[in-house]
């Protein structure tokens, strides 16, 4: 099972950006799904998630502005991220809580990142 992530780059501050993240592997089942961001010397923290019935939950710092969506058939999660600020520079790995067909019980799994960068 793995997750490989898309998307990012440099963009001007007030810009727009897309980030998306497909699972592959032998999956049985998806539960959430969800969008961390590290920013150099700081912890990773949550940004935004979204279960399998579709229910989001964002940072606050990026309420009204990201927005979080998932297409259940193909097993991916996008992050459309709009109004963007030099403060949402940071690496954004995206995970997903799923349960493999080869191991019993549910796993975290993350992708490798990919960097996103906010030019002021």
């Amino acid at each position: 099972v793995q997750l490989v992530e898309s998307g990012g780059g440099l963009v001007q501050a007030r810009g727009s950006l897309r980030v998306s993240c497909a699972a592959s592997g032998s999956i049985f089942r998806i539960n959430d799904m969800a969008w961390h961001r590290q920013a150099p010397g700081k912890q990773r923290d949550l940004v935004a998630i979204i279960t399998n019935g579709g229910d989001t939950n964002y940072a606050d710092s990026v309420k009204g502005r990201f927005t979080i969506s998932r297409d259940n058939d193909k097993n991916t999660v996008t992050l459309e991220m709009n109004s963007l600020k030099p403060e949402d520079t940071a690496v954004y790995y995206c995970s997903a809580l799923m349960v493999a067909r080869d191991r019993p019980g549910s796993s975290r799994y993350w992708g490798q990142g990919t960097q996103v960068t906010v030019s002021s």
